[in-house]
């Protein structure tokens, strides 16, 4: 498979609507080619391809991404929903969802088993709320955690 072009759906959207309003007033096929070739500055094989995608993305408006425009090798089968014009194919690219994520409560990690939790970081140990001071405990501290204070001799 060769990629020739591709054409993403916005630009597709748009030429859609210009291409529909032309033909409500009741423009030729000539000038709507000739009219949209003007409005997104395209001409030749590439403006050929933009109309032939517009065709594509009418069809499949559900979710399109992009129309890519592609050519087949010998033997090489054709994409599904591709359209073939000539000796190129249009493949329309949809789009693809995400699963639905599952509530946080309900995960069960893979490490044992219990919910997850958000957070995390350093080392379990006791977190008995903050510290007084940002460089450790202060002599007096020091002390009344050892059980002797500073009047106390033994």
């Amino acid at each position: 498979m060769k990629n020739v072009t591709e054409f993403w759906n916005v630009n597709l959207f748009k030429g859609l609507q210009a291409k529909e309003a032309l033909a409500a007033e009741g423009k030729s096929a000539e000038e709507i080619q000739t009219s949209i070739g003007e409005t997104f500055k395209m001409e030749g094989d590439k403006l050929k391809h933009f109309i032939n995608a517009i065709d594509v993305a009418s069809q499949n408006k559900d979710k399109l991404h992009r129309v890519l425009v592609v050519t087949y090798a010998e033997g090489e089968a054709p994409a599904p929903k591709s359209v073939k014009v000539e000796e190129h194919h249009y493949v329309p690219a949809f789009i693809k969802e995400a699963p639905p994520a599952a509530d946080k409560k309900d995960e069960k990690s893979a490490k044992g088993g219990r919910p997850q939790r958000g957070g995390g970081g350093g080392a379990g140990g006791d977190r008995k709320g903050p510290k007084s001071s940002p460089w450790g405990l202060t002599p007096e501290e020091i002390a009344a955690k050892k059980g002797g204070g500073k009047n106390k001799k033994a």
